[in-house]
């Protein structure tokens, strides 16, 4: 006999939490944190979890608040005698600090993973890691999501009426951009940028085909979409048709949504991974709820969850 599920959430993405619940078919269990003036939180599970599998939901942007609370309730689960702890983290904060990129400075990501696994995280689902190589960082089982799943299927409804050229916005993404045109079978351009500092573009050209394209522009996160729509703008003043781009994460800080709207950007397609701080019309959202509620169903039944990548 294989043991319950049950859902929980910490504070900082309840709709997603609620929407993986429901979806999965059952309620998102009690959890409530106990607030002390000085800022201090401790959490509370407010139903017995022994024996239960036990799935924790808390996309960990800033503040860390949102990844201490996880590693709390993990420490919770732990000492209420569950019998695995599944961390299902759609958004990984810290992963862009991945490598040292320069001397003395951390590895953020390989930081975080240690205290997932020290609070008694037992497994990880997440969603377009920043960088592939941070499952490595983990001594526990990782399914590492991919966003395709969702956006193949939208990009092939496009193709029926537009002829697409895939793209990345920078060097970084271009694996990620050669997966697609592959998969899709279109022509594919690269950005080339420089940076003087973080999120701050400096120059920026185009390597590929631009003129009487209509780009799509992919990437895993977009921040102050600084770089995305500098991308957009510079594309179409080299002839692009068109311009929409199609991002995992929608973190969106600053004037993000300023800068989309004042774009050549025809559309931002992203997730809801993150809980939008502000919105523009530009901005789709697609649901990744069903695809987060299937894999926990497969990994709870020792299933393949194969099926779940284009590519």
């Amino acid at each position: 006999m294989s043991a319950p599920v049950k859902f929980f959430s910490g504070n900082s993405h309840q709709a997603l939490a609620h929407d993986i619940a429901d979806t999965y078919g059952q309620p998102l269990g009690k959890m409530s944190f106990l607030r002390f003036s000085d800022g201090e939180f401790e959490p509370y599970i407010e139903e017995t979890v022994r024996g239960c599998s036990v799935c924790l939901i808390q996309s960990t942007q800033p503040p860390i608040d949102h990844f201490f609370e996880m590693l709390l309730m993990a420490d919770a689960a732990k000492r209420a005698s569950a019998s695995q702890i599944i961390a299902i983290i759609p958004y990984f904060g810290f992963a862009r600090q991945d490598r040292k990129d320069k001397p003395r400075t951390a590895i953020g990501a390989k930081l975080m993973a240690d205290l997932l696994v020290t609070a008694g995280v037992t497994r990880l689902v997440t969603m377009d890691l920043h960088a592939d190589q941070i499952q490595g960082f983990f001594n526990i089982p990782v399914d590492h999501l991919f966003a395709s799943y969702l956006f193949v299927p939208y990009l092939q409804k496009l193709m029926e009426t537009t002829h697409i050229t895939i793209a990345s916005p920078d060097m970084g993404g271009s694996k990620r951009a050669n997966a697609y045109a592959n998969y899709l079978k279109t022509d594919i351009v690269i950005c080339y940028k420089q940076r003087s500092r973080a999120n701050v573009v400096d120059k920026m050209t185009a390597i590929g085909e631009v003129e009487g394209k209509d780009i799509v522009l992919l990437d895993d996160l977009v921040d102050t979409a600084g770089t995305l729509t500098k991308a957009a703008d510079m594309m179409l003043g080299m002839g692009a048709k068109s311009v929409r781009a199609m991002c995992t994460h929608a973190v969106l800080s600053g004037k993000a949504c300023e800068n989309i709207e004042k774009s050549g950007l025809l559309e931002l397609v992203v997730t809801d991974t993150l809980p939008l701080r502000n919105t523009c019309s530009k901005i789709k959202v697609l649901r990744v709820a069903p695809l987060f509620s299937d894999i926990i169903h497969k990994v709870h039944s020792f299933e393949s969850i194969s099926s779940h990548f284009v590519f």
